[in-house]
């Protein structure tokens, strides 16, 4: 017997544990998905795939209205320095954001609905490439996805810093909009005893990274929120050499729409004076962005009045917003719905390499979804 089916949900978690893979890559990730909804009754399941995704529809005793869950399937580029016996077994990725948890959820939730269906359809996503370059929007866009699209779309995240039985949300904006920033800036290299005859890049950067560190001070209305966060500053060959070629790094976060592009179009404009005033040029790249996780009013609301009236065994938190990005934010740019954070009581935070999340949570997790999926199946039909 699987281990799904025989319920040994941790089992299921530890061998997706073993197998993180970069994004669009997650060939053995969809494989053992897929062999894993194999093996439960298919009676009422109908499966698809797009890219490395998997796309499974629980066919309701009514199917009046269709309810959407979400996991995320991708494992991060970080060398894995945990305690476990079942840890990565490819070098170089890890399982550091929970994905690997989210999804053994996902398949706990699966498995509970179709032993026991309720009135409305539920479509189960397995969405890839969250940490990038961004699965959420493509998938959305997808015929696949547009064919089951549901009424209401449901995912959550783990969170290291909240003991296990504890969840937290809050209407609105949840997490940011998010870009990725890459600068290149080249110039005249030459030997340092010349300075005269090169355009040094690396004074240039030097500048630059102040001046950026003056946009959230001065250009974002201090009742918002945003960052600038360089992570990576490369240049240089020897240090008797002025180096051509510097390569800056980094992220931008902002807790409103607007002022993603605000910060952007002030970006640009500190390159263009860099560029008079230095005798470099540049190139610039923002990469992957990402839409805020916004959670509707009134589902969030709902949620969390239930939680509170009937989840006597969950500790609900209302919290802030957070300058975490996910793509997630993209299916609810377009669908009515939530996200929460999911406590798991883990002394290391996300993206670390040591983040060890206490599997009691998944219980806790498969418990309530699968009894507020019932809630909404049983007791709001149109």
């Amino acid at each position: 017997m699987s281990a799904l089916l025989s319920g040994d949900l941790v089992a299921v978690r530890r061998a997706l544990h073993r197998i993180p893979e970069p994004g669009f890559a997650e060939f053995k990730t969809q494989r053992y998905v897929l062999d894993a909804i194999a093996s439960l009754p298919q009676e009422r399941l109908d499966i698809k795939t797009w890219r490395t995704g998997v796309l499974v529809l629980i066919r309701g005793r009514i199917g009046a209205r269709r309810i959407g869950y979400r996991a995320d399937m991708d494992g991060l580029a970080i060398e894995e320095d945990t305690s476990y016996a079942f840890r990565s077994e490819h070098p170089g990725f890890m399982h550091a954001c929970g994905h690997d948890i989210h999804m053994t959820i996902a398949l706990g939730l699966l498995s509970a609905l179709v032993a026991a269906p309720v009135d409305d359809d539920v479509l189960i996503v397995f969405q890839p490439a969250e940490e990038g370059p961004g699965g959420a929007k493509p998938m959305l866009e997808s015929d696949e996805f547009r064919a089951w699209k549901p009424d209401l779309m449901l995912a959550l995240h783990i969170a290291p810093e909240y003991p296990v039985g504890t969840i937290a949300t809050r209407a609105g904006t949840l997490f940011a909009n998010t870009s990725e920033l890459f600068i290149d800036l080249r110039g005249v290299g030459g030997h340092a005893a010349f300075p005269h005859r090169t355009n040094d890049t690396i004074v240039a950067a030097a500048s630059l990274i102040m001046q950026l560190q003056t946009i959230v001070a001065r250009n974002v209305n201090p009742l918002e929120s945003a960052v600038v966060t360089l992570g990576v500053v490369q240049g240089g060959t020897r240090q008797n050499i002025i180096a051509e070629h510097v390569r800056l790094e980094g992220t931008i976060r902002t807790l409103s729409e607007g002022s993603m592009p605000a910060v952007k179009a002030r970006i640009e404009a500190l390159l263009a004076g860099l560029e008079a005033g230095f005798g470099v040029t540049s190139s610039l790249d923002y990469g992957s962005n990402y839409y805020q996780v916004f959670n509707h009013a009134a589902e969030t609301e709902a949620f969390m009045r239930w939680v509170r009236e009937a989840e006597a065994d969950v500790r609900l938190v209302e919290c802030d917003a957070a300058m975490t990005g996910e793509d997630f934010g993209y299916f609810l740019k377009d669908i009515p719905g939530f996200m929460f954070w999911l406590g798991v009581d883990a002394p290391y935070g996300l993206h670390h390499a040591k983040l060890e999340p206490s599997e009691e949570a998944i219980g806790v997790a498969v418990r309530l979804l699968s009894s507020y999926i019932r809630h909404l199946g049983t007791s709001q039909r149109p």
